[in-house]
């Protein structure tokens, strides 16, 4: 057993010494093999290094031969500007240069020509000298023998031009007043012409008197009444006059009112149809008779409206054209002037291509101021302005209300057209009739105005007024001035009278000489 137990420790002693002879040499084997393998890679090491070092001195050689040849190629390209530019600074030297020689030259040049220049003004204020010395000796000479001074001379050629001026001025607004007025007087006939031929209107002469017919003298009695109460109401009520006289079977009514005209017509004829006259029955025909008239003056606006085709006219305007049905301007119609110039205005602008429904609304409302003139104060104009202004009417349809006449100047084409159209109808003959005193008072104002002028001698107005006959002094007014005169005198007319129409300016210049044979 101890045997056993020696052997095995010695062989577990033996074990563990080989196991460490192992060991140790197995180290010293690596250890080896590691040194060689250092000394291998330390080799490689150097090999490698000295590779590089070789190859970077052969790169580093390379890179300065690279830098050298690009130096010398910007140096060469260097040169070669620098000498271009040398070579250009030189042409612009050489141009420089010739310029200066040349301005040299012009310098040179100039002072020669001032030189030349001075001499010759010299020799033309020495010759100026000569000719104003000659001119006033020619002018000793002319003086002494004209026998006329130099202001005289001077006023004695004034004279002589300003009559040939007068000669020309005169031929020239003849030629140009005779050329412009046959032009214009052409289209314008044309358009007239044509507007009227189209339009046809009747004309019914007015009064401001209706006359009433009764079935008997005895009526007359009846509406007088008892001590006169009767024909006291019917006045007082509807603010007519009645006149009843002598005539059989009629009965006056007066009044500047047409609408009040016709309501106490009216009334009157109901009450000869009912019978029973007395001061209640008046007021009640009265107030049945005002009805029916505002009931016509209604519908005689809206058929008014209808036959002059405009649309879109206020309700209050249409009253008031109604009303116009009941008024009348120098015997004439207010509503049938109105829609005649309705239509004349519309057919001449659809003529020269203006706006035809303007220029018929326009001519259909340019005497709507009528219907308010009696009752209100102002012009037919002015009220007609302002209700067309306060039922919105457009400021062309304004404009042509305000120009009508001629107060203020027409800028619109409808307005132009409006005053036309309303000439036309108020100059038609036996449109209109006109008071006589008026129509005196206008002829002895047209030869008051045509004899204000200087070298009229006399003045008669003719044609009833459409043409005044003017004979001037010979001596004072020549044949040149004749034209002049003839222009001034029309323009005064048109600027100081009213007129229907135009008027003719006809100036008569004769000389007779006289002797006698004995």
């Amino acid at each position: 057993m101890m045997k056993t137990l020696t052997a095995i420790i010695l062989i577990v002693v033996a074990a563990v010494a080989a196991l460490a002879i192992g060991f140790i040499l197995g180290q010293i084997h690596r250890k080896k093999f590691a040194e060689k393998t250092i000394g291998d890679a330390t080799e490689e090491a150097k090999r490698i290094v000295s590779t590089a070092l070789t190859t970077a001195e052969t790169k580093k050689r390379e890179a300065i031969l690279e830098a050298k040849d690009e130096i010398h190629r910007e140096r060469t390209e260097y040169e070669k500007e620098i000498k271009e530019r040398r070579n250009e600074v030189q042409r612009q030297e050489r141009r420089i240069v010739q310029k200066e020689e040349s301005l040299d030259k012009r310098t040179e040049s100039l002072e020669k020509k001032e030189e030349t220049l001075a001499k010759k003004i010299k020799d033309a204020e020495d010759r100026l000298g000569e000719v104003e010395a000659l001119k006033k000796s020619q002018f000793e000479m002319l003086e002494k023998i004209s026998g006329f001074t130099k202001e005289q001379a001077k006023e004695y050629l004034l004279q002589n031009l300003e009559g040939d001026l007068d000669h020309e001025k005169a031929l020239k607004i003849l030629e140009y007043q005779n050329r412009t007025k046959e032009e214009a007087d052409n289209i314008a006939k044309n358009i007239i012409a044509t507007a009227i031929q189209r339009c046809a209107a009747e004309h019914t002469s007015e009064a401001t008197v209706s006359v009433v017919d009764l079935p008997n003298d005895e009526m007359k009695g009846r509406i007088i009444g008892r001590e006169g109460r009767n024909i006291r109401t019917l006045e007082s009520i509807t603010g007519v006059d009645l006149i009843i006289d002598d005539t059989p079977e009629t009965i006056t009514v007066s009044s500047f009112n047409p609408v009040r005209r016709e309501v106490a017509r009216l009334t009157l004829e109901k009450l000869i149809a009912d019978g029973r006259i007395h001061p209640t029955r008046i007021e009640e025909m009265y107030e049945k008779a005002k009805k029916e008239v505002d009931i016509s003056i209604k519908q005689a606006g809206e058929r008014a409206v209808i036959e002059a085709g405009v649309n879109g006219i206020n309700g209050e305007l249409v009253k008031l054209l109604g009303r116009l049905k009941y008024r009348t301007s120098y015997g004439q119609n207010v509503l049938t002037h109105s829609l005649e110039v309705s239509y004349l205005a519309g057919l001449m602008a659809a003529e020269i291509g203006a706006d035809v429904k303007t220029a018929k609304r326009a001519g259909l409302l340019h005497d709507i101021g009528k219907a308010l003139d009696h009752e209100m104060e102002g012009t037919h104009i002015a009220l007609g302005v302002e209700y067309a202004k306060k039922y919105r009417e457009k400021e062309e349809i304004i404009h042509a209300i305000e120009a009508h006449h001629g107060d203020v100047e027409a800028k619109t084409v409808v307005a132009v057209l409006v005053q036309a159209a309303d000439a036309i109808s108020a100059a038609r003959p036996g449109a209109r009739r006109e008071n006589l005193q008026n129509y005196i008072k206008r002829l002895e104002q047209l030869e008051e105005i045509s004899t204000s002028f200087a070298g009229v001698e006399r003045s008669f107005a003719i044609q009833a007024g459409r043409e005044v006959r003017i004979i001037v002094k010979p001596e004072v007014i020549t044949d040149d001035k004749m034209t002049i005169l003839a222009r001034d005198i029309a323009k005064k007319i048109e600027e100081e009278m009213e007129y229907p129409g135009q008027i003719k300016v006809h100036i008569i210049r004769e000389n007779r000489a006289f002797d006698f044979a004995k």
